[in-house]
């Protein structure tokens, strides 16, 4: 009997043993299937910095780790982006909203998705995306974010204009439609016309049978300046210079603009925008009709605004701002969608264009200086990945 009970329990013994192991082969495999069931983002190269200052003093570009991309999170490949002046502001630490240091730069950008999270639904490898709204840390070659914050487009889609189409032309189409209602044979004026948004201005204001008014700073080339801007479809370019009449009393200067506008048969503008500030800002000012509005959407020349008593009084004229991210805050998420790809398909069709420069990422520093005008005049830098 001792004998038989002997067998038993090394049998129960080695049964409860063998099940053990059975278990624990069971858990380190599953444990192994979940480790391998973890998708990584591959390492990243990317612009950071860790304090604000001189972007071409703080900026640095470093080699990142790979990061998780979580069940409902997109890793995507970028392609493209620009270096704007908001871009640079941020770095600075002078504009209103920007990120946490130490940060990624950039904003705005388009990539391809490489890989999803387990609960992704409606985008896959290989689409086509831009972050909308726009957010921060672009300027990397692989960009991990929720899915809610990237929007398929379509891949015919040229990519310098999928980089760019955010901030710029959409800002153009939103001033267009936000402040005063336009007609057809209706005008505006605007300075900074070579500016991507005015740029953008005028091809837009052209399709709506919109006239524009253009003032640009005096620089060597400016006829040319003004043949590209009229290709685009500008009805009048001045420069700064030209418009600067100088009289005792200064009695004189409606009635010029008033004689401009006779000679090219365009009514008074209704709508004037700003991004220089200044006596560039004065221009615009003289050039609106009673009643007008001037918006003003940045500070290039880092001079105020000035106006003179009689614009108020006598002209009742209107001044506002505007600030695109501030627009995009307020819950506009798919109306900034719909707007996107419309004016991509412009941009497809060869209907809005502006110049660009497409710059290799490993040359970012040499975009950087253009960026900043320490090399003269240049287009829009496009950092391509």
């Amino acid at each position: 009997m001792a004998v038989a009970r002997t067998v038993v329990v090394k049998a129960v013994n080695a049964g409860l043993w063998s099940l053990q192991r059975s278990r624990s082969g069971s858990l380190q495999q599953a444990q192994t299937v979940r480790a391998l069931s973890t998708i990584m983002s591959p390492p990243s190269k990317a612009v950071v910095y860790e304090h604000h200052g001189p972007p071409d003093s703080v900026t640095r570009v470093i080699e990142l780790s790979p990061v998780e991309v979580k069940e409902n999170q997109v890793c995507v490949k970028m392609l493209a982006a620009p270096i704007n002046p908001s871009d640079i502001n941020r770095i600075e630490g002078v504009y209103p909203v920007r990120p946490q240091v130490p940060a990624v730069g950039g904003y705005e950008g388009v990539g391809e998705v490489y890989s999803v999270g387990s609960a992704v639904k409606g985008l896959s490898a290989g689409d086509l995306v831009i972050p909308s709204p726009p957010s921060s840390g672009t300027w990397q070659t692989y960009v991990v974010k929720d899915q809610d914050m990237w929007h398929k487009i379509s891949k015919d889609s040229p990519i310098e204009y999928a980089a760019t189409v955010t901030v710029n032309p959409l800002t153009a189409l939103r001033m267009l439609e936000d402040f005063v209602t336009l007609n057809s044979g209706d005008s505006i004026v605007q300075n900074g016309a070579t500016s991507i948004v005015g740029q953008c201005v005028i091809q837009l204001a052209r399709f709506r049978g919109i006239h524009s008014i253009n003032i640009i700073r005096d620089r060597a080339g400016s006829e040319e300046v003004k043949e590209r801007l009229k290709a685009f479809g500008a009805d009048e370019v001045f420069t700064e210079s030209q418009l600067e009449v100088k009289n005792v009393k200064g009695l004189l200067v409606s009635s010029f603009m008033d004689t401009l506008l006779l000679i090219s048969n365009i009514p008074e503008p209704t709508l004037g925008f700003n991004c220089v500030g200044g006596n560039a800002a004065s221009l615009v000012l003289k050039f609106l009709r009673q009643g007008g509005t001037m918006v003003t959407y940045g500070g290039m020349s880092k001079k105020p605004i000035t106006v003179s008593t009689s614009s108020f009084i006598f002209k009742d004229l209107s001044l506002r701002g505007f600030w695109l991210q501030k627009w995009l805050s307020a819950d506009k998420a798919k109306e900034c969608r719909d707007m996107v790809d419309y004016l991509l398909c412009l941009a497809q069709e060869g209907k809005l264009k502006y110049k660009m420069e497409l710059v290799p990422f490993d040359n970012f520093h040499t975009a950087l200086d253009k960026a900043l005008g320490k090399l003269g005049s240049q287009p829009k830098q496009v950092i391509k990945f």
